[in-house]
């Protein structure tokens, strides 16, 4: 494959995330992901792919040749799940994004002195909006990473960037889960601002202003439960260095059934809990348990169409599907910024 070929260049693309999300925008994308499950499902899925490290990939074959420039940085430094490595190594990381904006590439030596080295992948984007220069530039993380954003912004800010940082919720945007998202929206041309919701927890009446948002979309309503229907509480987990369960205990699946299939239960009158990369589980604080989650569920509650081609064991889908960006999310926050994006149907 040309690796010029995008001009859309998706960093830590994962299964495909903000490909669908430009898809559903009439759009496409080259992604860069380091790992193999995820670079076969994005082939599956059609999405074109380079299997590279992001931090090692040389920006020179797409100097010219991008316009767009998404990404999601790995999480699991920065996650409220994970062994917080990333806030330790939060002042190595601004130092990496202030080095790199005077010109001086320290990451090696910023890597080797990070508790965790992943950490400094979080500067990875702003490298290649230094030497590519895209139109537009949507990045999205834990909101942990919100003051990094902010820091990012004020150096985009510098090169003429609009740029805007902000936390979303994915309910808000037809999203069957209350995901919050730090996300980094800039461009050249346009005004960079946050999308507007479409959804809301109290949607409201019509006004003379205009239509009423759409209530948030169930968890009940996302899965098509009925009665008798296994349930699927939260998808959490993913947060620990290898990728496993958060440490949430068991609870008495006899009794969280019942739970799930009353429909008086919050799952059958609000969305899901984040949904995040455990492997084949789904639990949380917030149901006191968790259970075995299908992999086409959780797709589901992070919005992905479906029959997804997601490949890999149960562990590996569970993990790409938990650690990517919704794709309704990644469209709402692209919408903006994607010059005469053409939007389609999901």
């Amino acid at each position: 494959m040309n690796a010029a070929q995008g001009r859309v260049l998706d960093l830590f693309a994962g299964p495909g995330g903000w490909s669908e999300g430009m898809r559903l925008l009439g759009q496409r994308d080259t992604g860069i992901e380091i790992d193999a499950a995820a670079c076969a499902t994005r082939t599956a899925a059609g999405h074109t792919t380079i299997r590279a490290d992001v931090a090692a990939y040389p920006t020179a074959p797409f100097c010219g040749k991008v316009t767009g420039l998404a990404g999601s940085a790995p999480c699991q430094p920065f996650s409220a799940a994970g062994h917080h490595g990333g806030n330790d190594d939060m002042d190595l990381c601004h130092q990496g994004l202030d080095d790199l904006a005077r010109g001086h590439d320290t990451r090696t030596a910023l890597r080797a002195a990070c508790t965790d080295p992943r950490s400094l992948l979080v500067v990875e984007p702003l490298r290649y909006a230094l030497d590519l220069r895209p139109e537009w530039i949507a990045l999205e993380q834990v909101p942990a990473v919100a003051p990094l954003f902010a820091h990012t912004a004020n150096i985009l800010h510098s090169l003429g960037y609009s740029a805007w940082t902000g936390v979303l919720n994915a309910a808000d945007y037809g999203v069957a889960q209350t995901r919050r998202r730090a996300f980094l929206l800039a461009s050249r041309h346009r005004s960079a601002a946050p999308p507007e919701p479409t959804h809301s927890k109290d949607a409201g009446a019509d006004t003379l202003f205009g239509p009423a948002l759409k209530p948030w979309v169930t968890m009940a309503d996302a899965l098509g439960w009925g009665y008798t229907q296994r349930p699927a509480p939260t998808v959490t987990g993913g947060g620990t260095r290898t990728g496993g369960a958060e440490p949430f205990g068991n609870a008495s699946r006899k009794a969280m059934r019942a739970a799930m299939d009353n429909p008086g239960h919050w799952a059958w009158k609000r969305p899901a809990y984040t949904v995040s990369g455990t492997v084949g589980h789904v639990g949380g604080k917030q149901t006191a348990g968790h259970l075995n989650l299908e992999p086409d569920e959780g797709a589901r509650l992070q919005s992905f169409r479906d029959g997804y081609p997601f490949q890999g064991n149960k562990g590996q889908r569970s993990l790409q599907i938990g650690n990517a960006v919704p794709p309704l999310l990644a469209a709402a926050a692209l919408r903006r910024l994607v010059p005469a994006a053409l939007e389609v149907a999901a």
